[in-house]
């Protein structure tokens, strides 16, 4: 049987993003895996995993909201800007009141440019950024933006900090939580992150990726069309108009009012991601055969 579809998985903190999907590899050879949205080993919670035809569709899942759970250490720097790094405690910082914090969190809500840690996996001249600073070399990445939609203060007991995040693709929270602490005139360290939704992809709904068997894998699958909910309109297409965007050809969509859409058959299965060729003609963009 031919696997396509997503899977939500509960990476366990401790293994790396590629450590679930080379287990979930080994399960279904040689069907093709792919996840979104990579998390730090450090880091627990919602990896959306593509399988067969569905990996094409991850950059999709990439673009959802993402909503995280971070527990910061105030008072302190970090060389990774967590607690996995060289930590130097800041005798000098004060305890800041929660109201200055919150002040900072609006501060810090809508679109902003953000500087990525060094340690991270952006390439610099072609080498990870990470790989340059454990070797030592001073690493400064430049500002990138990104989008903030809400921060909001779970618990605050100094030195401890507890934040709900919703954001965009890109977002790195554990610098969002040093830029946080550095606007109140303190430092800060990340202790943990918890990646507790990807759009519709939720933590309560997630499978441990241990529990995971070749024969039960498929009972698990979600549809395909859940990457691009919430980013696109569907438009279900008729027999002969399936059978065009199996062959590349367009078709004629009428009243979508963006350039991208989605193509789903009578059952809701996604065919195809289509964009506006000329008028009312869309053509496929990606084309997902369902063997």
């Amino acid at each position: 049987m031919t696997l396509f579809g997503l899977l939500n998985v509960n990476k366990p903190a401790g293994a790396t993003s590629r450590d679930v999907v080379n287990q979930i590899q080994r399960l279904v050879k040689p069907t093709k895996v792919g996840h979104a949205g990579t998390l730090d080993p450090l880091a627990r919670g919602v990896l959306v995993i593509g399988l067969g035809q569905a990996t094409r569709l991850v950059e999709y899942v990439q673009q959802l909201p993402k909503h995280y759970r971070a527990n910061f250490l105030l008072g302190r720097t970090s060389t990774t800007e967590d607690i996995e790094g060289e930590v130097t405690m800041l005798p000098e910082a004060a305890p800041p009141p929660r109201e200055q914090i919150e002040q900072a969190a609006l501060a810090l809500t809508g679109k902003i440019m953000q500087r990525p840690p060094a340690f991270s996996a952006l390439k610099v001249a072609g080498r990870r950024a990470y790989a340059l600073a454990r070797a030592g070399e001073t690493v400064e990445l430049a500002p990138r933006a990104v989008r903030i939609d809400r921060i909001a203060i779970v618990r605050y007991e100094y030195p401890e900090l507890c934040l709900e995040v919703v954001c965009g693709s890109g977002t790195y929270i554990r610098s969002l939580g040093r830029d946080l602490a550095e606007a109140v005139g303190s430092g800060a360290v990340m202790s943990q992150l918890e990646r507790v939704a990807i759009g519709g992809f939720t933590i309560d709904t997630a499978i441990d990726p241990q529990s995971l068997t070749r024969e039960g894998l498929a009972a698990h699958l979600l549809p395909a069309s859940w990457a691009v909910q919430g980013l696109m309109s569907e438009h279900v297409v008729s027999t002969a108009d399936a059978a065009r965007l199996a062959n590349g050809l367009p078709i004629a969509i009428a009243e979508v009012p963006s350039d991208t859409c989605a193509a789903v058959d009578g059952d809701g299965r996604l065919l195809a991601i289509l964009t506006r060729k000329d008028g009312p003609q869309f053509t496929p963009l990606k084309y997902l055969p369902q063997l």
